[in-house]
């Protein structure tokens, strides 16, 4: 009788979890960042102050495309009207990358956005556990 070797899960399966743990990560960031608490924090771009479950992970650079999906630095927590019905508020949005990073840091997103970037199954598996150790870490300060 042959064994069957384990079936590898599909890096669309991967990116769908992974993208899970890292929203979560980016909100816990960014509250903890703008409110000092775990359950609200305020929007990048207009500032209010909205429950963490409200919250969304907002991309800089518009689309995810693998080379901007997981930037930890074009990526903060954004409410649903600036995120969804302003389309990322992006005017805004640079105005607070820039305040952020400082000067020309909106263009080296912009430039890292098109590189080509191919995901590995064992690539995102170590990216998920990265960030169950980042969220670990905030949760427990």
């Amino acid at each position: 009788m042959k064994i069957k070797p384990k079936k590898q899960p599909k890096i669309s399966t991967l990116k769908r979890k992974a993208w899970t743990l890292f929203s979560e990560y980016i909100r816990l960031r960014d509250c903890l960042g703008t409110t000092g608490l775990r359950d609200y924090g305020n929007c990048i771009t207009c500032q209010k102050t909205i429950p963490r479950k409200l919250l969304q992970a907002g991309h800089f650079i518009p689309g995810r495309h693998n080379s901007n999906l997981f930037s930890e630095e074009g990526t903060h927590a954004q409410c649903y009207n600036c995120n969804i019905n302003l389309r990322g508020n992006t005017l805004e949005y640079r105005r607070q990358i820039i305040k952020l990073y400082g000067e020309g840091y909106d263009e080296i997103l912009e430039a890292k956005a098109k590189e080509i970037m191919k995901f590995t199954p064992q690539g995102l598996e170590g990216l998920m556990e990265e960030l169950k150790s980042k969220i670990k870490l905030l949760e427990e300060e």
